[in-house]
């Protein structure tokens, strides 16, 4: 029998995780390094050339939108999350919470087995 390739699968669970981790912590403005931090922060890790591509797609979607900010010495680029994004993250936020509630039963039946 082989070893799983727990890296491949966990990949493949951290792409839906991430589209909303992102949606969710887009209530506020942020930039990308700030993101990387504030998820480190929380026990979560994401490299920076897995968000930056993903907070291009969701700029593109129209799910996030992004101004400059030239205030500073070093000019950062915000993103924040658009009623159409806000109304996504509350549908992938049903199919998380649906995942989990079956898994979570699941869990639980195979507990009495």
């Amino acid at each position: 029998m082989t070893e799983p390739d727990i890296g491949t699968l966990e990949t493949e669970m951290n792409r839906g995780f991430l589209h909303i981790l992102v949606l969710a912590l887009l209530e506020r403005d942020m930039y990308g390094y700030s993101m990387v931090k504030h998820i480190e922060s929380l026990g979560y890790t994401v490299e920076e050339n897995t968000l930056y591509p993903l907070l291009r797609r969701l700029e593109k979607n129209g799910w996030i939108a992004s101004k400059w900010d030239l205030t500073e010495d070093r000019p950062r680029k915000f993103y924040a999350i658009t009623p159409e994004g806000r109304a996504l993250r509350a549908a992938l936020l049903d199919v998380w919470m649906n995942q989990d509630r079956v898994l979570d039963q699941v869990i639980k039946e195979n507990k009495h087995v």
